[in-house]
């Protein structure tokens, strides 16, 4: 692999780019402000703080939606503009990125398009599940594992797998994430309260509450409008409120994956039971959510420093590795996507 090769891992609210020539990582908001519907007017971590803050002239959009990209041609240009100035890949790079196994391939060739009719002129685009490069990230080696279960829970998917040996046995998409816990939570507010809350206003209080804690009298006080007089105003939220307002999206969640344990071939599944449940994703860090997963389903649940970085983790030891990069990843100009082209 000679020249520069750069690991993607595209999510809803964040980019995470593996570096290879600088060994490095970072990310960026997966985020673009237009103004007059019409002009760029920021992109990335700018365009982001100005989510629910900005004038009504300028909308902020996230070109990612439910695991997909939904807006292309806005998609293409943040990328080009994040990887721009001191990030500008040289043309004819590779590119490995992570992609969810449960869409539709044309979905998948859609990532692929991405980057290779994008302005850095790829030399190669290759795929990845990334429930496997997940696995990886986590330290585990997926090419001889038995059997894995990995449980992504992200800005607005969560993504559940199951692996053996190098392969994908079982996936699954639930458009149920983070988004769907903040817009439950403001949901209750204002339905019990009379009360309006914005969006970053519940993940702050997702955030503090957490999801498995035995306090139940604490209150967060926020701002808001009372829909009542209809002025700017503030409230206490009770951590019941929160909990119980995470209740079924929770409870979703956890009926998606006893579904998928209970049709997981016996032998795959006897080596889930032994290890049990990787716990992945930015929400991955919700305080009591791995152990509210664990009282639930009656398995171990494991995560690791960084859960939101281990898909490009991941993606950084199947590039470093030519062993992973050769078995596990696959580029869409195969003979196999032929149909596609």
């Amino acid at each position: 692999m000679a020249g520069n090769v750069y690991g993607l891992d595209l999510g809803t609210y964040e980019i995470k780019v593996f570096d290879k020539k600088k060994n490095e990582i970072w990310r960026k908001k997966d985020a673009i402000a237009m103004k007059n519907k019409r002009y760029i007017f920021a992109t990335g971590d700018e365009a982001y703080s100005m989510y629910e803050k900005s004038p009504e002239d300028i909308k902020v959009i996230f070109p990612m939606k439910n695991g997909v990209i939904a807006h292309f041609d806005d998609m293409q240009y943040l990328l080009g503009s994040l990887l721009g100035a001191d990030r500008r890949p040289v043309r004819g790079s590779q590119y490995v990125i992570a992609v969810p196994t449960d869409v539709t391939e044309v979905e998948k060739k859609a990532f692929y398009d991405l980057v290779f009719h994008s302005e850095a002129r790829a030399k190669s685009v290759r795929i990845v599940e990334r429930g496997l490069a997940d696995a990886i990230g986590f330290g585990l080696d997926a090419l001889y594992e038995k059997g894995i279960f990995v449980a992504n829970f992200g800005g607005s998917t969560t993504e559940l797998s199951v692996l053996s040996q190098g392969g994908m046995v079982m996936n699954r998409l639930l458009k149920t994430g983070g988004e769907d816990f903040d817009q439950a939570i403001a949901g209750l507010v204002r339905h019990n309260q009379e009360f309006l809350i914005g969006a970053l206003t519940a993940e702050r209080l997702r955030r503090e509450f957490g999801v498995f804690e035995q306090s139940t009298d604490s209150s967060i006080t926020v701002s808001g409008r009372d829909l009542v007089t209809g002025v700017p105003s503030q409230a206490e939220i009770s951590i019941s409120l929160v909990r119980a307002a995470m209740k079924d999206p929770l409870e979703e969640c956890v009926y998606a994956i006893r579904s998928m344990l209970e049709r997981t071939p016996p032998d795959v599944r006897r080596a889930i039971e032994e290890k049990g449940i990787c716990l992945t994703g930015g929400l991955a860090n919700l305080k009591g959510l791995s152990t509210y997963l664990q009282e639930s389903i009656g398995l171990a649940v494991m995560t690791v420093a960084e859960p939101q970085l281990c898909a490009v983790k991941g993606l950084q030891k199947i590039i470093l590795d030519r062993k992973y990069y050769r078995r596990l990843t696959y580029s869409m100009l195969d003979e196999d996507y032929r149909w596609l082209r």
